[in-house]
Protein backbone atom coordinates (compact mmCIF):
# COMPACT_ATOMS: atom_id res chain seq x y z
CA UNK A 1 0.00 0.00 0.00
CA UNK A 2 3.19 2.11 0.87
CA UNK A 3 4.68 1.44 -2.20
CA UNK A 4 1.63 2.33 -4.03
CA UNK A 5 0.94 5.74 -3.02
CA UNK A 6 4.68 6.76 -3.18
CA UNK A 7 4.50 5.64 -6.66
CA UNK A 8 1.89 7.51 -7.49
CA UNK A 9 3.28 10.66 -5.58
CA UNK A 10 6.37 10.26 -6.94
CA UNK A 11 4.68 10.24 -10.60
CA UNK A 12 2.59 13.10 -9.45
CA UNK A 13 5.31 15.23 -8.67
CA UNK A 14 8.05 14.26 -12.20
CA UNK A 15 4.98 15.39 -13.99
CA UNK A 16 3.81 18.33 -12.63
CA UNK A 17 7.24 20.04 -11.71
CA UNK A 18 8.21 20.78 -15.18
CA UNK A 19 7.28 24.62 -16.24
CA UNK A 20 4.49 24.62 -18.61
CA UNK A 21 1.69 26.95 -19.62
CA UNK A 22 -0.25 25.80 -16.67
CA UNK A 23 2.04 26.41 -14.18
CA UNK A 24 2.70 29.95 -15.19
CA UNK A 25 -0.71 30.76 -15.63
CA UNK A 26 -1.64 29.68 -11.96
CA UNK A 27 1.40 31.56 -10.39
CA UNK A 28 0.95 34.37 -12.67
CA UNK A 29 -3.01 34.49 -11.43
CA UNK A 30 -1.71 33.77 -7.42
CA UNK A 31 0.62 37.25 -7.86
CA UNK A 32 -1.57 39.54 -9.26
CA UNK A 33 -4.76 38.52 -7.96
CA UNK A 34 -5.11 41.06 -4.95
CA UNK A 35 -5.76 38.54 -2.72
CA UNK A 36 -5.02 34.67 -2.41
CA UNK A 37 -8.99 33.87 -2.42
CA UNK A 38 -9.24 35.89 -5.99
CA UNK A 39 -6.98 32.80 -7.69
CA UNK A 40 -9.52 29.91 -6.21
CA UNK A 41 -11.24 29.65 -9.42
CA UNK A 42 -8.26 29.00 -11.34
CA UNK A 43 -6.63 26.93 -9.00
CA UNK A 44 -9.54 24.90 -8.28
CA UNK A 45 -10.15 24.70 -12.60
CA UNK A 46 -7.09 23.43 -13.37
CA UNK A 47 -7.01 20.95 -10.71
CA UNK A 48 -10.43 19.35 -11.37
CA UNK A 49 -9.17 19.52 -15.11
CA UNK A 50 -6.11 17.17 -14.24
CA UNK A 51 -8.06 15.23 -12.12
CA UNK A 52 -10.85 14.45 -15.15
CA UNK A 53 -7.44 13.76 -17.44
CA UNK A 54 -6.12 11.63 -14.75
CA UNK A 55 -9.53 9.39 -14.29
CA UNK A 56 -9.51 9.42 -17.98
CA UNK A 57 -6.29 8.14 -18.22
CA UNK A 58 -6.86 5.32 -15.40
CA UNK A 59 -9.87 4.66 -17.07
CA UNK A 60 -8.66 3.92 -20.24
CA UNK A 61 -11.06 6.59 -22.28
CA UNK A 62 -8.86 9.21 -22.67
CA UNK A 63 -6.73 6.55 -25.69
CA UNK A 64 -9.90 7.46 -27.89
CA UNK A 65 -7.78 10.70 -28.25
CA UNK A 66 -4.77 8.22 -29.82
CA UNK A 67 -7.31 6.41 -31.73
CA UNK A 68 -8.50 8.84 -34.63
CA UNK A 69 -5.66 11.26 -35.95
CA UNK A 70 -8.04 14.30 -37.00
CA UNK A 71 -8.66 14.49 -32.98
CA UNK A 72 -5.59 15.43 -32.58
CA UNK A 73 -5.14 17.86 -34.78
CA UNK A 74 -8.25 19.66 -33.62
CA UNK A 75 -6.57 19.53 -30.53
CA UNK A 76 -3.25 20.74 -31.57
CA UNK A 77 -4.92 23.13 -33.92
CA UNK A 78 -7.39 25.15 -30.85
CA UNK A 79 -3.68 24.80 -28.32
CA UNK A 80 -1.83 26.50 -31.25
CA UNK A 81 -4.44 29.32 -31.48
CA UNK A 82 -5.54 29.82 -27.70
CA UNK A 83 -1.45 29.77 -26.47
CA UNK A 84 -0.66 32.81 -29.54
CA UNK A 85 -4.11 34.99 -28.35
CA UNK A 86 -2.70 34.14 -24.34
CA UNK A 87 0.85 34.89 -24.96
CA UNK A 88 0.02 38.31 -27.18
CA UNK A 89 -2.38 39.07 -23.11
CA UNK A 90 0.48 38.31 -21.04
CA UNK A 91 2.67 40.46 -23.39
CA UNK A 92 0.62 43.54 -23.87
CA UNK A 93 0.31 43.77 -20.00
CA UNK A 94 2.22 46.28 -18.83
CA UNK A 95 2.19 44.96 -15.02
CA UNK A 96 1.12 42.58 -12.45
CA UNK A 97 -2.37 45.49 -11.62
CA UNK A 98 -2.91 45.21 -15.91
CA UNK A 99 -2.46 41.46 -15.89
CA UNK A 100 -4.79 40.98 -12.95
CA UNK A 101 -7.80 43.00 -15.10
CA UNK A 102 -6.84 41.13 -18.19
CA UNK A 103 -8.26 37.58 -16.42
CA UNK A 104 -10.02 38.59 -12.90
CA UNK A 105 -13.33 37.94 -13.31
CA UNK A 106 -13.96 34.47 -11.74
CA UNK A 107 -15.66 33.42 -15.13
CA UNK A 108 -12.42 34.34 -17.17
CA UNK A 109 -10.11 32.59 -14.95
CA UNK A 110 -12.58 29.46 -15.19
CA UNK A 111 -12.03 29.55 -18.85
CA UNK A 112 -8.30 30.29 -19.05
CA UNK A 113 -7.33 27.75 -16.36
CA UNK A 114 -9.60 25.00 -18.45
CA UNK A 115 -8.04 26.14 -21.54
CA UNK A 116 -4.54 25.77 -20.64
CA UNK A 117 -5.07 22.17 -19.07
CA UNK A 118 -7.79 20.68 -21.55
CA UNK A 119 -6.08 22.57 -24.78
CA UNK A 120 -2.07 21.65 -24.07
CA UNK A 121 -1.81 18.43 -26.12
CA UNK A 122 1.51 17.53 -24.60
CA UNK A 123 -0.43 17.10 -20.99
CA UNK A 124 -2.95 15.00 -22.25
CA UNK A 125 -0.27 12.50 -23.89
CA UNK A 126 1.65 12.73 -20.92
CA UNK A 127 -1.53 11.85 -18.67
CA UNK A 128 -2.46 8.92 -21.12
CA UNK A 129 0.79 7.35 -21.98
CA UNK A 130 2.19 8.17 -18.63
CA UNK A 131 -0.20 7.85 -15.30
CA UNK A 132 -2.11 5.71 -17.47
CA UNK A 133 0.09 3.14 -18.61
CA UNK A 134 1.81 3.34 -14.76
CA UNK A 135 -1.98 2.81 -13.58
CA UNK A 136 -2.05 -0.58 -15.29
CA UNK A 137 0.38 -2.00 -12.80
CA UNK A 138 -2.34 -1.77 -10.62
CA UNK A 139 -6.13 -3.43 -9.85
CA UNK A 140 -8.70 -2.93 -7.81
CA UNK A 141 -8.11 -0.56 -4.46
CA UNK A 142 -4.09 -0.23 -5.48
CA UNK A 143 -5.37 1.34 -8.61
CA UNK A 144 -7.68 3.84 -6.91
CA UNK A 145 -4.75 4.53 -4.20
CA UNK A 146 -2.26 5.16 -6.78
CA UNK A 147 -5.09 7.23 -8.82
CA UNK A 148 -5.84 9.44 -5.60
CA UNK A 149 -2.11 9.96 -4.77
CA UNK A 150 -1.93 11.38 -8.21
CA UNK A 151 -4.41 13.30 -7.92
CA UNK A 152 -3.71 14.93 -4.50
CA UNK A 153 -0.13 15.85 -6.07
CA UNK A 154 -2.02 18.51 -8.48
CA UNK A 155 -4.81 19.65 -5.65
CA UNK A 156 -1.51 20.08 -3.79
CA UNK A 157 0.95 21.67 -6.39
CA UNK A 158 -1.31 24.34 -7.71
CA UNK A 159 -2.07 25.57 -4.37
CA UNK A 160 1.36 25.94 -3.12
CA UNK A 161 1.99 27.81 -6.38
CA UNK A 162 -0.45 30.43 -6.40
CA UNK A 163 0.57 31.11 -2.81
CA UNK A 164 4.26 31.20 -4.21
CA UNK A 165 2.96 33.84 -6.76
CA UNK A 166 1.42 35.67 -3.88
CA UNK A 167 4.22 36.21 -2.16
CA UNK A 168 6.27 37.37 -4.95
CA UNK A 169 2.99 39.48 -5.71
CA UNK A 170 3.08 41.28 -2.25
CA UNK A 171 6.77 42.33 -2.17
CA UNK A 172 6.87 42.97 -5.76
CA UNK A 173 5.27 46.85 -4.91
CA UNK A 174 6.38 48.25 -8.26
CA UNK A 175 4.91 45.56 -10.76
CA UNK A 176 8.11 45.39 -12.45
CA UNK A 177 9.42 42.26 -11.48
CA UNK A 178 5.65 40.81 -12.57
CA UNK A 179 5.39 42.68 -16.19
CA UNK A 180 9.25 41.14 -16.51
CA UNK A 181 7.81 37.84 -15.68
CA UNK A 182 4.64 37.99 -17.95
CA UNK A 183 7.20 38.72 -20.83
CA UNK A 184 8.93 35.73 -19.98
CA UNK A 185 5.66 33.86 -19.64
CA UNK A 186 4.56 35.03 -22.82
CA UNK A 187 7.94 33.93 -24.74
CA UNK A 188 7.41 30.43 -22.86
CA UNK A 189 3.65 29.72 -24.26
CA UNK A 190 4.89 31.38 -27.68
CA UNK A 191 7.66 28.80 -27.99
CA UNK A 192 4.72 25.78 -26.82
CA UNK A 193 2.55 27.58 -29.40
CA UNK A 194 4.92 27.38 -32.48
CA UNK A 195 6.30 23.90 -31.56
CA UNK A 196 2.48 22.56 -31.47
CA UNK A 197 2.58 24.30 -35.32
CA UNK A 198 5.05 22.78 -36.14
CA UNK A 199 3.80 19.26 -34.99
CA UNK A 200 0.60 20.10 -36.87
CA UNK A 201 2.72 20.62 -39.81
Amino acid sequence: MLTTVLHGLMLGIGLILPVGVQNVFIFNQGASQRTYFRALPAIFTASICDTCLILAAVLGMSFVVLSFSWLQVILYGCGFIFLLYMGWVLWKSKSGASSAQQVSTPGKQIVFAASVSLLNPHAIMDTIGVIGTNSLHYTGSDKWLFTLSVILVSWLWFCGLAFAGRVVGKRDFSGLFLAKLNKVSACLIWGVALYMGYQLL
